[in-house]
């Protein structure tokens, strides 16, 4: 009998999840506050759908959430609604958002008191991994709940790592965002000088990945800012909220992060422009409008 899963969230990356989900074979339950998107979605794949989140948990041994903020989180699996209401003793929640790890911290402790184990395990990968299914998750807290949800880990994601006890996906999954926003710096003013250089960027783009230079963010981004394609497939926004989280945690932790704090306020001057809904690589456009010539 297949395993019965939950989830929570069909937005940009939680609807390919979904779907990789159905496509292994397990038993899904849907929700999401945007009705219409849960009925077509579970039309499509053949899922229950719920309308709360204690109905989801209700239906399934493993639920898994993706969602915007802690708030939603909390709201998601402790509110009036929560899977905390639905949920048997056993049951595993999988949260791939990405919080605070204090917030992750404070949402397992009151489950685990009704009997639940919560996995902190947000991703990195963007809309393509979430649609593709290789995702990497960066998880925290029971390693026994972990290897019980291996099987659902598998099917929406490629690598799978054990961080530590609750809170140390949510670390870990800061450190790939200082590091992201350090290359996307890098990777914006390269293709600018590029540009005013008058390289041919297609003949570029493969030198570079064949160098020391090459990274994801260049392969996928850099491609896209020579495109000139600016949609989101992880939108400024969200990066936002992320760098947000990092730097909170960084001053708490002492550790100073110039890199972080530079792009941070790079990408809210694009937001002052009301294009928070764009891709990260849309901040190539602001090193163009800094290097333009005056008017």
């Amino acid at each position: 009998m297949a395993l019965k899963v939950g989830f929570i969230g069909l937005g940009t990356m939680g609807t390919g999840m979904a779907r990789n989900l159905a496509r292994a074979g397990f038993a899904l339950a849907l929700t999401s506050r945007t009705p219409a998107k849960v009925k077509t979605l579970s039309a499509e794949l053949g899922a229950k759908a719920c309308g709360s989140a204690a109905e989801v948990a209700a239906e399934s041994e493993i639920v898994v959430s993706c969602l915007p903020d802690a708030p939603e989180v909390e709201e998601v699996h402790l509110g009036a609604s929560g899977t905390v209401h639905g949920a048997a003793t056993g049951t595993i929640v999988i949260d791939s958002s990405t919080i605070a790890a204090d917030a992750a911290r404070a949402i397992a402790g009151r489950l685990a008191e009704a009997g639940i184990s919560f996995l902190d395990a947000p991703v990195s990968g963007g809309q393509k991994g979430a649609t593709d299914g290789t995702l990497t998750f960066f998880v925290g807290g029971d390693p026994a709940a972990l290897e019980t949800a291996r099987p659902v880990f598998e099917a929406m994601g490629k690598r799978i790592t054990h961080l530590g006890p609750s809170g140390a996906g949510q670390l870990g999954k800061a450190v790939n965002q200082i590091v992201v926003a350090g290359t996307l710096m890098a990777v914006s003013e390269g293709v600018a000088f590029a540009q005013k250089s008058g390289l041919p960027m297609p003949a570029l783009h493969e030198a570079l990945m064949g160098g020391a230079a090459s990274s994801w963010m260049l392969d996928v981004l850099g491609k896209k800012m020579m495109e000139r394609d600016f949609k989101p497939a992880f939108a400024i926004k969200h990066q936002q909220k992320d760098l947000g989280i990092v730097l909170k945690t960084a001053r708490e932790k002492g550790v100073p992060l110039p890199g972080v704090a530079l792009v941070h306020q790079l990408l809210s001057a694009l937001e002052a422009q009301g294009r928070g809904e764009e891709g990260t690589q849309a901040l190539l456009t602001l090193y163009e409008q800094m290097g333009a010539p005056p008017a």
